[in-house]
């Protein structure tokens, strides 16, 4: 996932005096890092997980720390949060008898490492330690699992669908679209139109990439056309290679390398088939996202063309992208754009020296 304020500034909208994103052509982005510390804080502070249960007793102490980025992409109205975020909590908890007595006071932590858009569907690993490794204190430990495990992943739950609403922009995005549209002149209305197509134009002239119309109801192409400073084979090895992908995604891997042979990406997020290969010049691949419903698949085609020595042109069509994922999510098709761009191709370039 690209940093926060590390975007391509084509799609970033620059600062105007009047604070204004016009017709919501570009990128409009927020930084919500702040914001999700506060979320996590109130949410996690001080929360009871057992009140003498068992003779358990174990509450959370506060948040100690929520490391990361967060952001959400605001463009032609539709909101495209991104997050990759890790955070850790301090508990304590109480072991009494029968009669009352206190047996074991105890302070532990809880860690979830890895909170990331690209696995909203998933639960996150939660790690859960206690400074007393004694039988009273892995008792207090096994109780935290079981019952404040389940209690914090709704928290972080929460957190996924408050991201997908806009975070801290969902207020100024429900005042904008309910706000009344200002009357204005015939002049004045044509006016905006052109300049609205003048800065269409230039936008679209620049990007390389673009979502072309629907094929079918409910499903966009995605096209790219992007280029390295590598040989054909070069690039095409990468892509089949699942040691490699490895390395630039730092997750999970296996590719198969024949036609009509299985891969999975992603620690599994994503999964297909070979369909066509053809080494140096075609990778031809049937792909199926986890959160997509049960039955979507879509087609991906990478064309590689060599227009001079140690240069790479890939030509990249993503057909039958649904609009939407099975939890409603209306930023699939974006996210796809998006993990192309900064999670396959930025990263190849940043890793192998790719770059142009």
């Amino acid at each position: 996932m690209a940093k926060y304020g590390e975007g391509n500034k084509r799609w970033i909208v620059e600062e105007r005096p009047d604070g204004a994103n016009v017709h919501n052509w570009h990128w409009a982005e927020t930084d919500c890092l702040p914001w999700s510390k506060t979320f996590f804080t109130k949410s996690l502070s001080d929360l009871t997980i057992l009140d003498c249960q068992g003779n358990l007793s174990i509450k959370t102490k506060k948040v100690e720390k929520v490391d990361g980025e967060a952001y959400v992409n605001v463009r032609k109205g539709k909101i495209i949060p991104g997050y990759e975020i890790s955070l850790s909590l301090s508990w304590e908890g109480e072991a009494k008898d029968e009669e009352g007595k206190t047996l074991l006071k105890a302070e532990g932590n809880l860690e979830i490492p890895y909170i990331s858009d690209e696995n909203a569907d998933e639960d996150p690993e939660v790690k859960v330690t206690i400074k007393d490794e004694g039988p009273i204190g892995k008792a207090l430990k096994e109780a935290m699992l079981a019952k404040g495990k389940p209690l914090v992943l709704e928290k972080v739950s929460d957190f996924v669908k408050a991201m997908v609403k806009g975070g801290p922009v969902k207020d100024e995005l429900e005042a904008k679209k309910s706000a009344p549209k200002n009357t204005t002149t015939t002049s004045t209305s044509n006016s905006n139109s052109a300049a609205m197509s003048k800065e269409k134009v230039g936008v679209e002239k620049e990007a390389k990439k673009e979502v072309k119309k629907e094929g079918k109801k409910g499903f966009k192409t995605i096209t790219m056309s992007e280029k390295f400073n590598c040989r054909a084979k070069d690039m095409y090895e990468i892509l089949m290679d699942e040691n490699r992908w490895k390395g630039f995604t730092q997750s999970n891997a296996r590719i198969s390398k024949d036609v009509g042979g299985q891969f999975s990406i992603f620690d599994g997020s994503v999964t297909g088939i070979n369909l066509e290969l053809q080494e140096g010049k075609l990778i031809a691949q049937r792909w199926r996202f986890g959160s997509w419903s049960d039955g979507i698949d879509s087609t991906v085609r990478l064309v590689f063309n060599e227009p001079e020595p140690g240069v790479t042109v890939i030509k990249l069509t993503h057909s039958d992208v649904p609009e939407e994922d099975r939890y409603g999510n209306e930023t699939v098709v974006e996210n796809t754009e998006r993990g192309w761009r900064d999670l396959i191709f930025n990263k190849i370039r940043a890793v192998f020296g790719f770059g142009i």
